[in-house]
């Protein structure tokens, strides 16, 4: 099932612009959709929290290129995390996609996320991308062509509210982050741990 035809033109702006917009949009894989409810603003060369600060790597290519595109990526070596690609073609921002609530394939999102309330199935960037079924390799998949869609929402959303983006050393204080005001499906608040330096000799 094809996405929006309009995506790309709503992706375009600026990714503080768009971030907001995004909450109550589809994303679509397969059999299952969620409804965005919690999403971070991130803004390549200006922001220290984005993977693409210093520059393109190979891993953030697709960061780089046209707005539309799926960025995916692993943390802690185990978890997939995804993205929707911003701006204009040849700059680098993105949006986090954090949490949203499964709306449709309900079975097989409780299958892939065996033992967690229909509400934390969704709960959280790595949860969303396991219900989903969304791997390492749809990282610079199309969002209008699929197999992964993300269609907005036609109305922008009544109640939105704004904080720091989650475990973020990099620029942690920036009220970066967006969700729907008193939805059950975002996200908990945590903040980056700090790194501790051990004293040489000790």
């Amino acid at each position: 099932m094809a996405g929006s035809p309009d995506l790309r033109g709503l992706l375009s702006a600026p990714v503080l612009e768009v971030a907001p917009r995004l909450l109550g949009a589809t994303l679509r894989h397969g059999e299952v959709a969620v409804r965005l409810t919690e999403v971070e603003a991130y803004d390549g060369a200006n922001d220290a929290g984005s993977h693409a600060y210093r520059g393109p790597t190979p891993r953030t290519a697709v960061m780089f290129g046209p707005p539309g595109f799926l960025y995916c990526y692993f943390t802690y070596g185990m978890h997939v995390c995804c993205n929707v690609v911003t701006g204009l073609d040849g700059t680098a921002s993105a949006v986090l996609l954090r949490a949203g609530e499964v709306t449709e394939g309900l079975e097989l999102a409780r299958a892939r996320r065996p033992g967690a309330s229909d509400r934390d199935l969704a709960r959280g960037p790595a949860r969303l991308c396991k219900a989903l079924g969304i791997e390492l390799s749809h990282n610079g998949a199309d969002l209008v062509a699929g197999p992964v869609t993300l269609a907005p929402s036609p109305e922008p959303a009544p109640a939105v509210s704004v904080g720091p983006r989650v475990g973020l050393r990099g620029d942690p204080d920036r009220p970066w982050r967006f969700w729907l005001t008193g939805e059950p499906t975002v996200s908990a608040y945590r903040p980056a741990v700090a790194r501790v330096r051990r004293a040489k000799g000790l």
